[in-house]
């Protein structure tokens, strides 16, 4: 009997075969809502995507990492609570800022309630996810904010750090 090398490491390691992507989140920033679809039901939840001056990347992708606490050494250590990364150091993540949630209020991250954070947590734990992020900033012209002109890594206006003095204690 002849094993591919994947299906020879499983074996080996007493793992079991990669979950297929069967969570799909579609984060609509036009709305800053997270519609989720599931094996365990379909839930939409109010989210906050990049203020002025920051880029969420849109586009297609799949989670590439999972951190039940990560700590942003970008931004003077905010807490991230269950945070899926799914481009470079953007994540979707948990928010203890949740009276912004439903407006753009991040450095570029989408941010949930915690409970709503740890609930997608799970769910892409256990089988993997795809994502999907559209739409433009509410009532605002993103033609300074494209990713084209603008990096998540690059770009931090000075003037930024001082209009919200809680960024530092609730994350980005």
């Amino acid at each position: 009997m002849t094993r591919s090398f994947p299906a020879i490491l499983l074996a080996t390691f007493g793992l079991t075969q990669p979950a297929s992507a069967r969570v799909h989140i579609h984060v609509d920033i036009a709305t800053q809502t997270m519609h989720v679809s599931s094996a365990e039901g379909s839930y939409t939840w109010p989210v906050s995507t990049a203020r002025a001056g920051y880029v969420t990347p849109r586009g297609n992708f799949s989670a590439t990492g999972l951190q039940r606490m990560h700590y942003s050494r970008k931004y003077d250590m905010s807490p991230m609570p269950h945070s899926i990364f799914f481009h470079g150091g953007y994540a979707i993540h948990g928010s203890y800022a949740t009276g912004s949630l439903g407006r753009p209020a991040s450095h570029g991250c989408v941010r949930l309630a915690p409970g709503n954070a740890a609930t997608l947590y799970q769910m892409v734990q256990a089988e993997g996810a795809s994502i999907s992020i559209t739409g433009s900033r509410p009532g605002h012209a993103e033609h300074y904010a494209s990713s084209r002109y603008l990096s998540h890594a690059s770009y931090t206006p000075r003037y930024e750090r001082y209009l919200n003095p809680f960024a530092a204690l609730f994350g980005d």
